[in-house]
């Protein structure tokens, strides 16, 4: 006779959860896993955070994948839940985010004759998440999660689905509990290192761009002695400006909306691109025509801690298949170059980064708040392990192009431009970390996404601060529009709410603000009001990007 205790599902699940050292779970309840939130009820070091709607908790387990580096864990119940929550699990896919996310499940004897609420999430997640599942069997709950943990961390990052079916979580059995699941890091081989520091040697134009997840603190500084031990410029992918401190000498600016033209211009001129853990999609790439797919103008060195990923898109001249900790331990360990022709072109590019990121003086001809005065002054009294994130829009161009990232995990944004991401981000990072200051940028559209989020944030004591850019419209639509069918205005229109009532009504603190002298006053007094905080910005639609007007 067995010695193990007999658990419900629910409780089997919780355990396996806690035995990987899960700290925090994202949820909207339902029926469906109800004896997992009794287990949670009695599960001391697992803080359950309730939401108001399933995009959001998948969204905040996405964050915290991103704050952590381990997956952040979310539950929805069957149906309904599961599409709203499919959001969060596109967003962890392209951004290579780790993150569980548990759907309840029919009775395993109703499925195939579409019960209520019945989806097949093999099916409906199969392309969007790494791996998608069921568990039929109690007995290999502590199996599949332990193998989710480890899919979740492995190679390249990303979301996995578990279908939770009731009759597996209300059943009770007697099962042994599986091992925390360990994560085997790829390094790269020895004569990959000779070549790449041959091909170094070679180039007079060489360009790092830096990008994909995976990264820690001491591969961060790894990296930064490599690039100053031979003087290389360090370009960031798309939303990935936190892996290296934009206020490092060799710091020459972000690949992505907004990008600068004379950076543009020396990926298109750089003679080696080494390219670490960024997949180099569409947005970096301008349409892949900075960097041509298949077979780039320049030489290629590309490494990423997924084989699958390395000629999928590019044929590299020199792959190598590597996490990110082994490879900048590798290169921080090469022998310096004694030769760098390249310093000037690296002086050079740091210029041109300073001058671009440098807010110019509000125009005159514009009216409401000038948007880069607004970025330019939390770049000067932010911390520097400030925490922003943002969504999808127009205002963000502003945020990437005048924000200096400092500290590793201080950005927070979309790679797949999802609107209503940042808010939903910036609740969970403040809850994770609250002695960070957290900010989150939204526009008026991107806020109304998720806008009952707020009553989250006063439930759970998330003191942060959103500033809501508010155009009366959807501007990213609004200037496509523009350039494709001037004059005929057609749904990208908003008739918004009064934000600042709303907050209010939400117990947050809320302020609107009509011009931008009057930003710094009203920030103070949102960062002492000691509870969750929105700033409306009113803004002239005309400011459709920082250097272009919508006429």
């Amino acid at each position: 006779m067995s010695d193990l205790p007999v658990r419900n599902g629910g409780q089997i699940l919780v355990d396996a959860l806690a035995g990987n050292a899960v700290d925090t779970v994202y949820c909207i309840p339902g029926e469906s896993y109800l004896p997992v939130l009794d287990a949670l009820h009695d599960a001391p070091g697992i803080r359950t955070i309730v939401t108001r709607h399933e995009g959001a908790a998948s969204n905040m387990a996405d964050a915290y994948g991103k704050l952590t580096g381990r997956p952040g864990i979310c539950f929805v119940t069957r149906g309904p839940g599961a599409t709203h929550a499919a959001n969060g699990v596109h967003t962890a896919k392209q951004d290579s985010t780790p993150m569980i996310l548990f759907i309840g499940q029919v009775e395993s004897a109703f499925k195939g004759r579409e019960a209520f609420q019945e989806v097949d999430y093999r099916q409906m997640f199969g392309g969007l998440a790494k791996w998608a599942t069921e568990i039929d069997d109690i007995r290999r709950i502590p199996e599949i999660v332990a193998q989710a943990f480890s899919v979740a961390q492995s190679g390249r990052p990303g979301p996995v689905v578990i279908g939770l079916p009731e009759e597996v979580l209300f059943g009770s059995a007697a099962v042994a509990d599986a091992a925390p699941a360990r994560i085997a890091q790829a390094a790269p081989e020895a004569s990959a290192l000779v070549e790449l520091r041959e091909r170094l040697q070679a180039a007079r134009k060489p360009l790092l761009i830096v990008g994909g997840s995976g990264w820690n603190e001491a591969a961060r500084q790894a990296l930064q002695a490599f690039v100053e031990a031979n003087g290389l410029p360090v370009a960031a992918s798309f939303r990935r400006q936190d892996l290296f401190d934009n206020r490092h000498p060799n710091y020459v600016g972000q690949l992505g909306f907004g990008v600068a033209p004379r950076l543009a211009e020396r990926v298109r001129d750089s003679d080696l691109l080494l390219v670490l853990g960024s997949r180099l999609s569409e947005t970096p790439t301008a349409g892949y025509t900075l960097i041509q797919s298949p077979r780039p103008t320049q030489s290629l060195i590309h490494v990423h801690p997924d084989s699958e990923e390395l000629g999928r898109v590019y044929q590299a001249d020199l792959p190598i298949t590597a996490s990110m900790p082994a490879i900048a331990s590798a290169l921080a360990s090469l022998e310096p170059l004694a030769d760098r022709p390249w310093d000037a072109w690296t002086a050079a590019a740091r210029a041109d980064y300073l001058a671009y990121s440098t807010a110019p003086q509000p125009s005159a001809e514009l009216a409401g708040v000038d948007l880069a005065a607004v970025v330019a002054h939390l770049n000067e009294v932010l911390p520097d392990d400030a925490v922003i994130s943002n969504g999808a829009g127009n205002y963000a161009v502003w945020v990437h192009r005048f924000y200096r990232y400092r500290a590793a995990r201080s950005q927070l944004a979309p790679t797949n431009g999802a609107m209503g991401y940042g808010f939903p981000a910036a609740i969970a990072a403040k809850l994770r970390q609250p002695e960070r200051s957290v900010v989150c940028f939204a526009g008026d559209g991107c806020f109304m996404m998720y806008p009952q989020e707020l009553a989250t944030a006063a439930q759970f004591g998330a003191a942060l601060i959103v500033i809501v850019v508010n155009n009366g419209m959807l501007g990213t639509i609004r200037m496509h529009q523009e350039r494709e069918y001037p004059g005929r205005i057609s749904a990208t229109a908003l008739a918004n709410p009064d934000f600042v009532a709303l907050a209010q009504a939400f117990g947050a603190h809320g302020e609107r603000v009509e011009r931008s002298e009057d930003f710094p006053a009203a920030f103070r007094r949102a960062q002492q009001s000691g509870k969750p905080a929105l700033i409306e910005l009113r803004t002239d639609p005309r400011q459709i990007t920082p250097q272009a007007r919508l006429e």
